[in-house]
């Protein structure tokens, strides 16, 4: 790794955990980077997943007043996130690799649309915890999960506002313990992901090391500015940012 590309990968990791504490997102911000280090499509996703995982056991713990009494809730769609998680993983490792770069900017565009998507999942939330609770539908719950956990462990741009707007139609709670919630998901599915690329996937330690270290570092800036930055903004350029990358990894 020249200079150069060191530099690229710690001001993305730097970038992608400030953005995902702010407004979630950081992954199209961190994934594209490690494309232009020169790292292959399916290298440069499983490099991603396992560098930025440091940011989501962080945002676990900083959510720990609200996960007070919803240990069974989330041990229970943690389970269903599992086995939607092994099958994304295992889907990923078997996709060849001409096949997933065809694939990218169909999956960056789809991140794009969940992160521009995320004040109207936050919304549902409000509304279904104003509205005083609702019926559970097990069968549409889990299976949403489930997709999530798919996913979350093939690609996972956008996973967070993918689980909060499922989470927020079926779970009649408070929009800040729902989303604890989505954040032990985010980390189990991750982990998941994780374990399964660290032994049997293409990863890039070399990229992991510099990336990870630069994510907890902006993770932790980015908490502290989270107050003063707007999220709006953030998430507008994210998204315009996410459909240029879109457009040029389509026409390479």
């Amino acid at each position: 790794m020249d200079l150069a590309q060191f530099g690229l990968l710690a001001g993305a990791g730097l970038l992608a955990g400030g953005i995902n504490s702010v407004a979630g997102g950081g992954s199209l911000v961190s994934f594209p980077a490690l494309l232009a280090a020169g790292y292959p499509g399916v290298p440069a996703n499983v490099t991603n997943t396992v560098a930025l995982w440091p940011g989501y056991a962080g945002s676990v713990l900083g959510f720990r007043p609200e996960l007070v009494g919803q240990g069974r809730r989330a041990i229970v769609f943690s389970v269903t996130s599992v086995i939607g998680a092994v099958a994304g993983c295992v889907l990923l490792l078997a996709t060849p690799g001409k096949v997933f770069d065809a694939l990218v900017p169909g999956l960056v565009l789809a991140a794009c649309a969940l992160l521009a998507a995320q004040p109207w999942a936050a919304r549902l939330v409000s509304e279904r915890a104003a509205a005083g609770g609702g019926r559970w539908h097990a069968v549409w719950l889990h299976s949403g999960l489930l997709l999530g956990g798919v996913y979350g462990a093939y690609f996972g741009a956008g996973l967070g506002v993918m689980l909060l707007g499922i989470l927020g139609v079926f779970v009649p709670e408070r929009l800040n313990r729902v989303n604890a919630v989505r954040a032990v998901l985010s980390l189990v599915i991750n982990t998941v992901a994780l374990l399964a690329f660290a032994l049997f996937g293409p990863v890039r330690w070399e990229a992991v090391a510099v990336m990870a270290t630069a994510s907890l570092l902006g993770g932790y800036l980015g908490a502290r500015v989270a107050r003063r930055l707007s999220p709006t903004v953030l998430r507008v350029v994210v998204v315009a940012f996410g459909v240029v990358v879109a457009g040029v990894l389509a026409l390479r």
